[in-house]
Formats: C-alpha cells, sequence, structure tokens
C-alpha cells in the first residue's frame, strides 16, 4: 500500500457508538444511544438567538475528523485551518471552494462551532458524563466570499472534548472514508466496525433492533431501516475489507477481525 493509502485518522471512539444525523432536522436536539453510550447535541443560536441547527451529513463528519486527526496528531487544543482543511478536504474528495460545496462546508462549520454535546457512557458503577462542545474557539466571517476562510486561521477545541478525545482516540483508515465518500451512513458503521470487530473474542450477534436503535435516525420503523442498511453495510465492508460479518433474519454476526490500522501506523504516525 502508499503511504497515501497508509494516512491514519482520528475519531473518538464515542462515535463507534452513536453518530450525527444524517440529514437536516427540524428539531434543535439530538439524542442517540448505542453500546452504553448516549450522545446529546443542543444547537447553538446565532448572536439574536436563532438557532443554527445540529450539524449533519457526510460534511460535518469529514470536518469532525480533521480536527481531531490534527488534535492528536499534534496534541494540541489549536487547530489551523484555512489552506489546511480545504486541502484535506480537496484529498478526501470534497472541494470546499465555489458553489453548492462550498456553501454545505460553510454551513456544517458553523453548526458545528456553535453546537453543544454531551456524552454520557455507562460503567457497572456509574455514568461518566462529558459535558461541553467541539469547538471552544472560533470566529466565523459574516460575509459569504468563497475567497474567505471558512473559519480564521485557527480554531480551540474545547477542554472536555479533547481531553476525552486523547483518553479515547479510535484510528480510522482516511482511504477507507475517503472511498465511501458522501455516505454518511456508511461512514458510521464503518467507524463501528472498526472499533468493534477487532477487540472481539467470539462471534457476537447484533439485532435489527440494536442497529435500528443505533444507526437509524431518520427511519420510523426498523423494517424500513433493515431494508435501507444492507447497502451502507455493504460499502463499509468494501472499505474494510479485513472485516468479517454475515448477516440473517435477525440482524447481523459480527466476527473477529483484524483491525483497519496496523499498529505500526498507529504509532508511527501519518
Amino acid at each position: 500500500m502508499s503511504d497515501e493509502e497508509q494516512r491514519v485518522g482520528i475519531m473518538h471512539a464515542g462515535f463507534a457508538m452513536t453518530a450525527l444525523p444524517h440529514k437536516e432536522i427540524e428539531t434543535t436536539q439530538w439524542v442517540r444511544d448505542g453500546g452504553g453510550v448516549r450522545l446529546v447535541i443542543d444547537s447553538g443560536s446565532t448572536r439574536d438567538l436563532q438557532p443554527v441547527g445540529i450539524p449533519y451529513g457526510s460534511i460535518a463528519r469529514m470536518i469532525l475528523l480533521y480536527l481531531q486527526t490534527e488534535a492528536v496528531k499534534t496534541r494540541s487544543r489549536d487547530i489551523e485551518l484555512g489552506r489546511n482543511m480545504n486541502h484535506w478536504l480537496s484529498t478526501m474528495g470534497i472541494e470546499a471552494v465555489g458553489g453548492k460545496t462550498y456553501r454545505l462546508v460553510r454551513e456544517q462549520s458553523k453548526r458545528l462551532s456553535l453546537c453543544r454535546l454531551t456524552f454520557y457512557r455507562e460503567t457497572a458503577a456509574a455514568t461518566h458524563i462529558t459535558n461541553g462542545s467541539f469547538v471552544r474557539d472560533a470566529i466565523l466571517p459574516i460575509q459569504g466570499d468563497e475567497q474567505l476562510t471558512l473559519w480564521r486561521e485557527s480554531v480551540r477545541l474545547d477542554e472536555g472534548f479533547y481531553q476525552s478525545l486523547i483518553d479515547h482516540p479510535m484510528p480510522v483508515r482516511e482511504a477507507a472514508i475517503r472511498e465511501i465518500g458522501g455516505r454518511s451512513m456508511a461512514i458510521d458503521v464503518y467507524i463501528w466496525l472498526a472499533y468493534r470487530l477487532h477487540q472481539l473474542a467470539k462471534p457476537t450477534p447484533v439485532s435489527w433492533a440494536a442497529l435500528f436503535a443505533q444507526f437509524g435516525g431518520g427511519y420510523q420503523h426498523v423494517r424500513q431501516f433493515r431494508a435501507r442498511f444492507k447497502e451502507p453495510l455493504a460499502l463499509a465492508l468494501a472499505a474494510y475489507p479485513e472485516a468479517n460479518v454475515t448477516a440473517d433474519e435477525k440482524g447481523v454476526i459480527l466476527h473477529p477481525s483484524a483491525s483497519p490500522v496496523l499498529k505500526r501506523h498507529i504509532s508511527g504516525g501519518s
């Protein structure tokens, strides 16, 4: 594999169990549960107290992947943006300059900058809470000039989110995320499998009800979700060829599998 194919990205391990919405939602609060983790996201507001909405879709996930990867690699809450993030998005197949895509990236950047989030993690002894936001400090340009950067030259991640990320990092292959492209559910399934499979000691069944609770945001019924889940699952497995997953009438069966990221690439960086 080339160096480009071996590049490692970092996501908070909590996103293996919970995720952002796939599409825009009308409500100002988003709640997802999975694997003993609950994620609650509240919309931020403008200076005029107008809600900006919950971040959603594949572009929000790509921006978050960039911020988290840079934070872990540099061991710093301060992340350089502008040209750096635009270049990274381009390598991931997203041209963040001009037209509809630029407006989408700009909008998701604003929503990510202003929202508030809480992770609840259940153990046998207690409930552990991480309460804060993705971004602590950011300056958003007022005008829509496409020559302006999406944020200022840098942003500072929220201290609680950053520390939780350092404590619970999860490596993923950037090339795999790029292959999945704009399919947000496929990204979520890939991240879930990358987190779960290499830790298993034996085949583990996961029911359709459990899959629906974790990935089914936006679907009203399990049967509707089940029919749509097969495609993102197939895309995630194509991007993670080491994964051994089978499906049956009851749900899916996760089999112990090699990690998608070799340990030497994790320790040695990208």
